[in-house]
């Protein structure tokens, strides 16, 4: 088993190599057979040295590829983290019930899949589980969590979250225009979670970058919000200066890819929020997975320096 922390910041790449394995649906293979195939293509990020590792799934924002967040996973991975991003769809409409129904059949499949797709000397820790999104996924994962659209419960198997996180999460495109299923209730505290909680917002997200289309994560819907329902224990870190796309890799190709650049209000690069973003995952799963909280606790009381300015920190404990 790897150590919880090691002595690298986790806003830096750790100490394991990582790689990524490309997975489809439905095709078989010397280690994999149909039957235990995922229902959606995955992007996985695994370390490269023998273990057990926990397990993160992810799950990508609005349109966007799961490729888009490929720095983002690696980073995760060589910090000793099994990262699954699944690829829900490459077109949708409003409602998200479609993609939190895969989600959960994604988490669902990992009992008796993940392990036939990685190498034999990786073992997933199917006992730590947590689980991310970034804007509409971030909305997605809150809502897989509150069993929104799965009978009240987050999978129909035995696994269980222990971490949620929701990284620049957004339910639609304004206070009274949440995309289906709506998970804000903008009562306090009202999200009954049984699972630490980390939120990520971005202090451009809410700015429009020009006066043609709205911003990207609209005041009213954002993470502000989705905090201010998050009981203990919940960790709130909003970035200044930097936007809703920022931590996606540097280089995101394609009509898709481009639109990331000019749709919303960005920062000046990727990299340093894209290094935030990965290493407060880190240390929040390290802390709810692993039972090591060092730092995190250190991140919050400023002893160990993230790579951007942060505008916000509040814990509820």
């Amino acid at each position: 088993m790897p150590p919880s922390s090691s002595s690298r910041s986790v806003f830096e790449i750790g100490k394991y190599m990582a790689s990524l394995l490309r997975i489809e649906p439905g095709i078989s293979s010397s280690t994999r057979s149909p039957s235990v195939a995922p229902p959606k293509p995955l992007l996985i990020a695994t370390p490269s040295a023998a273990g057990e590792f926990p397990i993160l799934v992810f799950l990508h924002g609005y349109l966007l590829y799961n490729s888009f967040y490929s720095q983002f996973i690696l980073h995760i991975a060589s910090h000793g983290f099994i990262v699954v991003a699944p690829q829900l769809y490459t077109a949708a409409g409003p409602d998200t019930s479609e993609e939190i129904k895969a989600a959960a059949a994604i988490t669902d499949w990992l009992a008796d899949g993940l392990q036939s797709v990685l190498p034999e000397h990786v073992q997933p820790c199917l006992s730590k589980l947590g689980l991310a999104g970034h804007s509409r996924g971030g909305k997605a994962a809150f809502a897989l969590a509150l069993g929104l659209v799965t009978g009240g419960t987050s999978t129909s198997s035995s696994l269980k979250f222990s971490a949620l996180m929701g990284i620049d999460p957004v339910d639609g495109m304004g206070k009274g225009k949440q995309t289906p299923p709506p998970v804000l209730t903008y009562v306090p505290r009202s999200f009954n979670l049984d699972m630490g909680v980390l939120v990520v917002g971005s202090g451009l997200g809410q700015v429009k970058r020009n006066p043609l289309f709205p911003p990207c994560a609209p005041k009213g819907v954002n993470h502000e919000d989705f905090f201010n329902e998050c009981r203990p224990p919940a960790f709130y870190f909003v970035v200044k200066d930097y936007g809703h796309a920022d931590m996606l890799d540097d280089d995101t190709k394609g009509i898709r890819g481009k639109a990331t650049y000019c749709l919303c209000k960005n920062g000046k690069s990727r990299e340093p929020m894209r290094r935030f973003v990965a290493g407060i995952v880190v240390a929040f799963m390290r802390a709810y997975l692993e039972g090591n909280a060092a730092d995190l606790t250190a991140i919050g009381d400023g002893s160990q320096v993230p790579p951007v300015q942060l505008q916000t920190i509040d814990f509820l404990i």
